[in-house]
């Protein structure tokens, strides 16, 4: 009987090796116990616990109150912010011209960019329709780049930049000015609409067609980032 015994002792305490070692072999097959496992993550921080890698920001407002110390917004798409003209704007005759301004700066988080005046287009997004179109491809615009608080008259375009002259439908910058970052600058742009004394007209059109006409351009300010 004690022989009998001695081999299924023998057997548990080799299988009893094999499993402390991490295998066990069973009908000639190995199989792996479970482990234990861990993992490491490292994350970019900002030493207290926040992002540490981020984008910049460059964003472009504006004002056309002439309150520096308030008024400032966006508006990024059409029409934007109304600018308004002198009173005359709305009752035109040959040979009046009348005004408007707005300033532009980057916002307090916004890094430094250069800003590019584009051509006039209606507010609408469409070109103006007859009769409206001859007004719009009668009058002329100019427009000077200046300094803030500088006023906005005749005076601007000796004293000030003229990035833009010549028709309103055509007329675009010639030249980009630059924004500081973080409203480190600010930029005044006066605008200058004219109906010429002789305004273009199509052949056989008298300039008698022209009464009782509007229209509403818009702008575009172009800004990037440097």
């Amino acid at each position: 009987m004690s022989g009998q015994s001695s081999a299924p002792a023998s057997r548990r305490t080799r299988v009893a090796a094999l499993v402390a070692g991490g295998a066990l072999v069973v009908g000639g097959v190995g199989y792996t116990l479970a482990s234990w496992t861990d993992s490491e993550w490292v994350f970019g921080g900002n030493g207290t616990g926040g992002p540490g890698i981020a984008t910049s920001t460059f964003e472009v407002e504006q004002n056309v109150t002439g309150a520096l110390d308030a008024g400032w917004t966006q508006a990024e798409t059409a029409p934007g912010q109304e600018m308004t003209f002198t009173p005359d704007a709305i009752a035109l005759s040959p040979g009046d011209t009348t005004y408007a301004s707005v300033v532009l700066r980057t916002t307090e988080k916004s890094i430094a960019g250069d800003v590019e005046l584009q051509k006039a287009v209606s507010a609408v997004l469409l070109a103006p329709t007859a009769p409206e179109a001859l007004l719009w491809d009668a009058l002329d615009v100019r427009v000077a780049a200046t300094a803030q608080g500088a006023p906005c008259n005749g005076s601007t375009f000796t004293a000030g930049t003229v990035i833009a002259s010549g028709p309103l439908a055509t007329s675009e910058a010639s030249a980009s000015q630059r924004l500081e970052a973080a409203s480190g600058s600010q930029q005044q742009y006066c605008f200058e609409v004219t109906l010429p004394q002789t305004p273009r007209l199509p052949d056989g059109v008298p300039v008698e067609a022209l009464q009782g006409l509007a229209v509403t351009p818009a702008w575009e300010f172009s800004s990037k980032s440097e």
